[in-house]
């Protein structure tokens, strides 16, 4: 069985969970929290960061999220997630790499800073103007999701893929931190409520990550 090294609002880890459900790949999950630098999770991944994915059997260790979903993307037919053409193929990668990079730099790295990392480790105050900064480009990333969602199906295309997932998962650990206001987005909010009612993202509803709760509104698949 494989074990996953990853903690609640783990964004990289919430879209190799999210893949994994969608292929049907059982897996274990294992509380991990980087910040702590653990030898024994040193020894698994020297850079330090979730998610990891260990077989003990099989003495394999898989490190770096899109590294994980690709692997599986290799070895299980089941629900391809980079399918399509080259250059569909392509269009998803491109948006994987938007989400992971851009909109984690953008929204996500900042609110788990101001709301997760400051109470829970450093035991500081939240910057008022980090966050405002935070929500204000979750909307501009917001307004490209309706962009996209105006002219497809899905992100990247006619079919659900490793887009979607990449993207939702930022989204809902932005949403958890209350860092999303989705006031004319309603392509994106749209979207995102199929995602919620899918069987591969209810666990991710009802964890809850120490002290931090989220707003009300976010477990609930019809808001």
């Amino acid at each position: 069985m494989w074990q996953l090294y990853q903690y609640p609002l783990c964004p990289f880890s919430r879209k190799v969970r999210l893949l994994l459900s969608e292929k049907g790949i059982g897996y274990e999950l294992w509380r991990e929290n980087p910040w702590e630098g653990r030898d024994d999770f040193l020894a698994l991944n020297p850079a330090g960061r979730t998610p990891v994915l260990h077989d003990p059997a099989k003495a394999l260790t898989l490190v770096d999220s899109r590294a994980i979903c690709e692997y599986f993307e290799e070895t299980s037919d089941k629900n391809p997630m980079i399918n399509g053409t080259a250059a569909g193929r392509a269009e998803i990668r491109r948006l994987v790499a938007l989400f992971d990079e851009n909109f984690f730099a953008d929204v996500t790295e900042p609110l788990l800073h101001e709301r997760m990392k400051k109470r829970l480790i450093y035991r500081q105050s939240p910057d008022s103007r980090a966050l405002r900064e935070a929500m204000k480009l979750a909307h501009e990333h917001l307004y490209y999701i309706d962009h996209l969602i105006d002219h497809r199906p899905w992100l990247a295309g006619a079919t659900m893929s490793l887009a979607d997932l990449a993207a939702a998962a930022q989204i809902s650990v932005a949403d958890y931190l209350g860092g999303l206001d989705w006031t004319g987005h309603d392509q994106a909010r749209d979207w995102y409520a199929v995602f919620k009612s899918r069987p591969s993202f209810r666990p991710l509803l009802a964890e809850r990550m120490e002290v931090i709760q989220p707003p009300s509104h976010y477990a609930d698949v019809n808001a």
